[in-house]
């Protein structure tokens, strides 16, 4: 394995997400397919890589966001089921059968045009209903059971046009990791979900796979399995909230390291950075370390954040600028140019959680993983030796 650059980089540990996996896998009862969700390339750690991963480890789905995404994964031999959860456009009806990949469909209109685009090419697509039993994204309406029969129609004449082959039906959850506060809800999403389902068995309309669990679902209600469950969020170590009563024991697979590119010490009363928002009350010594909002460390952190540097806390100073920052490394006499600093993660017994991040930002730990930039590479560790490593920027021959 050749040597990577050492500038910014994000760490992905191979034995996490393998045991994240067998974590969600074990909660699950005998026949359930687990669906593994790689969209936003897996979660900002390199779908690629992470869904040859999950497939090896048997993976029986996976989730994408968009046809590109899943022609990615098929590019990378990813040869199970793969299922779009957001809009493709109609006339991309023969690819989609191609390349066997299922496709969400959100409307009656949108399956009409769908279905006009199969038999066109002359070709069969197979479609996941959508039900929209509370989100208010996309999906055919069905908030209120026994209820929007207009939908119910819309759903079974959807399900029955030609070159569109019916494969499976789907809702997702808007509060399943709120805890108590979200039980009702969800609850209630799922009701008016099951009522559907019923309802279309009961037109001669069966689906072969029937999900709904999320991964608050997986977490909290395992009654809700059905035929299929769609983690995200916990595939890479996070729990979805703070408010999940049955936490899962995972381990979180990314960390985000950078290098100090120069440390000076600067006298009392220089500014630092862009706004010179920040005066030094006394002499100070200052690493700068080339992580800036360009990578995905938001200009937001300015004189808010910590790094870690010899596993000791140092804080960000001055505005965060493009391409780099400035730390204040005072405290810290043993830190040298060259050195390791640790964006989020663990440098020693410290650990800096993405979750702190998230909350400095007003934003969750989902947005911070999937902020990492395209110029940063994912290095890929397993069993303490390097693996893999996906380079945006300067992809390998």
């Amino acid at each position: 394995m050749h040597e990577f650059l050492k500038r910014t980089w994000a760490e992905i540990d191979v034995n996490a997400i393998g045991h994240n996996f067998r974590a969600i896998r074990a909660t699950l009862r005998p026949g359930v397919k687990m669906c593994c969700v790689v969209k936003a390339d897996a979660y900002g750690h390199g779908a690629p890589v992470v869904a040859r991963e999950y497939q090896r480890l048997g993976a029986d789905w996976f989730a994408v966001s968009n046809l590109e995404e899943a022609i990615q994964l098929r590019r990378c031999a990813i040869t199970r089921p793969i299922l779009i959860l957001g809009y493709t456009p109609p006339q991309k009806a023969e690819e989609l059968s191609e390349l066997n990949i299922s496709q969400s469909v959100l409307s009656l209109d949108y399956a009409r045009q769908l279905s006009g685009y199969a038999q066109e090419a002359g070709v069969e697509v197979k479609i996941h209903v959508k039900v929209d039993t509370g989100m208010s994204r996309i999906g055919f309406v069905y908030q209120s059971l026994g209820r929007d029969e207009d939908s119910l129609d819309e759903m079974e004449t959807a399900c029955r046009l030609p070159g569109l082959v019916p494969e499976g039906i789907f809702t997702h959850f808007a509060v399943a990791d709120d805890g108590q506060d979200g039980e009702a809800f969800t609850l209630h999403q799922y009701g008016c979900f099951k009522e559907a389902i019923e309802t279309m068995e009961n037109r001669g309309i069966r689906f072969a796979v029937r999900h709904c669990a999320n991964s608050g679902a997986v977490c909290d209600y395992p009654e809700l399995q059905l035929d299929m469950v769609r983690p995200g969020i916990i595939l890479y170590g996070m729990e979805p909230s703070g408010s999940i009563r049955s936490p899962l024991d995972l381990r979180p697979a990314m960390e985000l390291k950078t290098v100090i590119s120069q440390k000076k010490t600067i006298p009392a009363g220089a500014t630092v950075s862009y706004g010179r928002t920040f005066t030094a009350a006394n002499d100070m010594v200052i690493a700068t370390v080339p992580i800036g909002y360009a990578d995905g460390y938001p200009r937001k952190f300015s004189g808010q954040a910590e790094m870690l540097v010899h596993g000791k806390r140092v804080p960000v100073v001055g505005r965060v600028c493009m391409d780099q920052l400035m730390v204040d490394v005072t405290a810290v006499p043993e830190a040298h140019e060259g050195d390791v600093v640790t964006v989020f993660g663990h440098d020693g017994d410290a650990f800096l959680p993405v979750d702190e991040l998230a909350a400095l930002n007003d934003t969750i730990h989902y947005e911070m993983v999937c902020l990492v930039g395209k110029r940063v590479p994912r290095i890929y560790w397993k069993n303490g030796k390097q693996v893999g490593e996906l380079n945006y920027i300067c992809p390998a021959e």
